[in-house]
């Protein structure tokens, strides 16, 4: 009798580790297909490419007009310590990655919130944040794109016939069909440290011609404003703008994963210094370009400085054109981790198989869809400061914090 008893436990017990067996190599073929885990071998510099890419988006042309509407004190403190809360909660973010070095890995920002909240609520908190920010992003960096290629146009053609906004959105989001299909976030770099050169570019063309043109006649730096109400909406708006310019935290960790880490050479150490390069980047592009446009043109300035600048005219050309390449890029990185996390779904609850016919359905509707609500909504960019509110803030400022004080506390 015991003797059965023994044989039968040792067959549950050969049972259950050939069903380990069997899940734990499902789960490798799933995360050596999936674009944010397929490729683990990034060296440090991507991390600096992948950050710039994000953080230093078409947001930063508005940051003067947020300035106008904060004034010389509120504006440079709100500039300055947006910089250095969202440098810490980066820290925090990477730290976070791999609580122990070369143990479970938290590759994406929602495993992250499973950690500290629970499996359940986790994920109701960060996805539905996450997915704001990284879809709204892409829609915005649809229309800033579309609009971006039809200035370039009249730039340099100002004679030719008109086209729609709406089709220099679909010439927009016809390479991005195509750069959608790039299997993984590795191999998307070359086309991030293309994207992080331009918006080093576009931003330096913005700060260097405002200089150019000097001083405003009858400059004005008082915050302007119709009404208390209007000043006190107007403002909010500004603090959702430097949110939205500090958005890149969404894809930290996502970022990381893509690191190779043992425990004697853990991926917060490559991924910390690429960080550190990319916020040395992120405060050239942002402090000059918010300060002198302000310093240059105070409350007279548009809600994009390079339209306030117009001249010269092959010179914002070429901006706009740099505008362009850089938010390539900038969709991409935003993308992938929308693209991995439907791409999970499908396979683990939807059971689909993992193939190439599958990414390229998922990716082609993903672009099509944030293609048509840019169309349908051109004025998407106008509620970046309400989205900012709800969504880039928590995801950038606060929610790193929480988790951290969760996980160590």
């Amino acid at each position: 009798m015991d003797s059965e008893n023994e044989v039968r436990g040792d067959g549950l017990a050969s049972a259950a580790i050939t069903t380990t067996i069997i899940k734990d190599s499902k789960q490798k073929k799933l995360d050596d297909w999936l674009p944010i885990t397929a490729s683990r071998n990034a060296k440090w510099w991507y991390s600096a490419f992948h950050n710039l890419t994000a953080m230093v988006g078409a947001g930063i042309l508005s940051l003067p007009y947020a300035m106008s509407h904060m004034g010389w004190g509120v504006g440079v403190t709100v500039m300055i310590l947006s910089w250095i809360i969202t440098l810490y909660t980066l820290w925090q973010m990477v730290e976070m990655h791999e609580m122990v070095p070369g143990g479970k890995r938290n590759d994406r920002y929602h495993e992250l919130g499973q950690k500290a909240f629970g499996e359940k609520l986790g994920l109701w908190i960060v996805v539905p944040q996450q997915l704001l920010v990284e879809v709204g992003t892409c829609i915005v960096y649809m229309v800033t794109g579309g609009n971006s290629l039809k200035k370039v146009y009249e730039t340099f053609c100002p004679d030719c016939k008109q086209i729609r906004t709406t089709y220099w959105i679909m010439v927009f989001a016809s390479v991005n069909f195509v750069l959608a299909q790039i299997p993984n976030f590795n191999s998307i770099s070359a086309i991030s440290a293309g994207a992080a050169v331009m918006s080093l570019s576009y931003s330096t063309i913005a700060w260097a011609a405002s200089i150019k043109k000097g001083i405003s006649k009858d400059i004005d730096y008082t915050v302007k404003m119709k009404s208390t109400s209007d000043g006190v909406f107007n403002f909010l708006s500004a603090l959702g703008d430097v949110a939205f310019a500090y958005a890149g935290h969404n894809v930290v960790l996502e970022i990381q994963a893509t690191m190779p880490s043992t425990a004697e050479k853990p991926s917060k150490i490559p991924m910390w210094r690429g960080c550190v390069l990319a916020y040395i980047g992120v405060a050239l592009c942002y402090f000059p370009v918010a300060f002198i446009g302000y310093y240059m043109f105070g409350n007279s300035l548009d809600d994009n400085i390079l339209i306030t600048l117009q001249r010269p005219p092959w010179l914002i050309g070429i901006a706009n054109l740099f505008v362009v390449i850089h938010v390539v890029g900038g969709y991409q990185v935003f993308a992938m981790p929308v693209f991995d996390m439907i791409e999970t779904f499908l396979v683990t609850r939807l059971n689909f198989s993992p193939s190439t016919t599958l990414r390229f359905i998922t990716r082609f509707l993903y672009v099509g869809i944030t293609m048509f609500i840019g169309i349908c909504v051109p004025f998407f960019g106008s509620l970046l400061g309400f989205l900012g509110g709800f969504a880039f803030a928590p995801t950038s400022y606060y929610a790193s914090r929480i988790c951290y004080y969760y996980l160590i506390f």
